[in-house]
C-alpha cells in the first residue's frame, strides 16, 4: 500500500472510532431519556442502539463511569462548537447564555450529578477552569464584575444555582401546580435580575 492510500485507511480509521463514539454516546443519552438516570444504564442496550458490540464500549471508555463521563464531556463540546464566542462575552451575558443552553438540554446535568454524588474523582463540574478564571479576571478588569467581590465564589455560586434549578425543576413545577415552562421563564427572569443586581454594584 502506497503512502498516500495509508493515511486514507488511517484517516477512514480515525473517522469511523469517532462516528462509533459518537453513536454511543448518543445512545446513552437516548436511554437515559427513556429510561431515566436511576435505572441504571445496560450497556448491551447502548451498544445495540449504537450498532456496535458491547466490546467497542470498553475498547473506547473503559467501564460504565468513563462512558458516563464521556457522554456529558460530548454534550460540552457540542455546546463548545455553538458558543466560540462564548469566553469574550461579558459575565453576565455568559451566564445567561449558558443557563438558557443548559435547559435546552437537562438530561446532561442529570448525569454531572450522578458523577457527582457517586464521588468520581474524574468528573470536573467546570472542567474549563483556567479559562473560566481568565475570564473572572477580565470581568473585574472591565467593570462587568465588581472589583471586591469574589469573582470565582459567584461563578460558582451561579453554576450550582442552574444546575440545582435543572436537576429540580420538574419536581417544583409539580409541587407548585405550574407548567415547567411557565415556571423556567419565571426562574430565568429572577435569575436575570439577580446578574443585573451584581453589574449594578460593579
Amino acid at each position: 500500500m502506497n503512502e498516500a492510500a495509508e493515511q486514507a485507511a488511517q484517516a477512514r480509521r480515525i473517522r469511523d472510532r469517532a462516528r462509533t463514539e459518537a453513536d454511543l454516546l448518543e445512545a446513552t443519552f437516548d436511554l437515559l431519556q427513556r429510561d431515566g438516570i436511576f435505572a441504571g444504564l445496560n450497556l448491551q442496550e447502548v451498544a445495540d442502539r449504537a450498532g456496535v458490540n458491547r466490546g467497542q464500549i470498553y475498547q473506547y471508555f473503559g467501564d460504565r463511569r468513563s462512558l458516563l463521563r464521556a457522554a456529558v464531556a460530548y454534550r460540552a463540546r457540542e455546546w463548545a462548537a455553538g458558543a466560540r464566542r462564548h469566553w469574550e462575552m461579558p459575565f453576565i451575558q455568559r451566564r445567561r447564555a449558558k443557563f438558557r443552553s443548559a435547559l435546552r438540554n437537562p438530561r446532561s446535568t442529570f448525569v454531572e450529578a450522578m458523577l457527582a454524588i457517586d464521588g468520581d474523582p474524574d468528573y470536573h463540574v467546570l472542567p474549563e477552569i483556567d479559562k473560566t478564571r481568565a475570564a473572572l479576571e477580565r470581568d473585574q478588569r472591565t467593570g462587568d464584575l465588581p472589583a471586591e467581590a469574589d469573582a470565582v465564589a459567584t461563578h460558582a455560586f451561579m453554576v450550582a444555582a442552574y444546575k440545582g434549578y435543572l436537576i429540580f425543576r420538574e419536581s417544583l413545577a409539580r409541587d407548585l401546580g405550574i407548567p415547567v415552562n411557565r415556571l423556567d421563564a419565571r426562574v430565568l427572569a429572577v435569575h436575570d435580575r439577580i446578574l443585573e443586581a451584581m453589574a449594578e454594584d460593579g
